[in-house]
């Protein structure tokens, strides 16, 4: 599977109250959660997004608290993954129990400017920035947290998994 979208920059240390503000969390609807995706960082983000781009960033994206309402706000809002140099362990975690595709790598943080357009393949690992003519290398999501992605989340493949038995 490929992903393709212009990208979106962020610095270091994005934590999830960045993501999506204490404020809004009254409420675990996506759509609602997407309204305000990455409002504390960039308030115009969610005016500039188009379904399918890409958020970069530096090093340990997500940190902070361990709300899941940052990947849902992040997937909601149409972004098709995120690539950072590092992610905080619990985001990696709750990012792929939500289905979100995420993939680390050091170059391509660097590299990739905003309004780039990117292309990620998720399989191989493989993210080209097609606006430069650059290939930077990420390691590949592993088959089982493909299927979670695929799936659209954990509890969505815990579900088609029990609908098989």
């Amino acid at each position: 599977m490929k992903l393709r979208g212009k990208a979106h920059k962020f610095g270091a240390d994005i934590d999830t109250d960045a993501i999506i503000p204490a404020r809004y969390l009254n409420t675990s609807d996506p759509a609602e959660l997407a309204k305000h995706c990455m409002e504390d960082a960039d308030k115009e983000f969610m005016k500039k997004m188009t379904a399918g781009d890409i958020i970069v960033a530096d090093k340990n994206f997500g940190c902070g608290s361990s709300r899941e309402h940052a990947p849902i706000a992040i997937k909601a809002a149409g972004v098709s993954c995120v690539i950072a140099k590092s992610f905080a362990r619990i985001f990696y975690r709750n990012a792929f129990n939500m289905g979100l595709p995420i993939f680390e790598s050091v170059e391509a943080a660097d590299d990739i400017f905003a309004g780039d357009e990117v292309e990620v393949d998720v399989d191989s690992g493989e993210i080209k920035n097609i606006t430069k003519g650059k290939t930077y290398k990420a390691q590949p999501i592993p088959p089982f947290m493909q299927e979670l992605i695929n799936a659209g989340g954990l509890m969505q493949h815990v579900a088609k998994k029990q609908v098989r038995r």
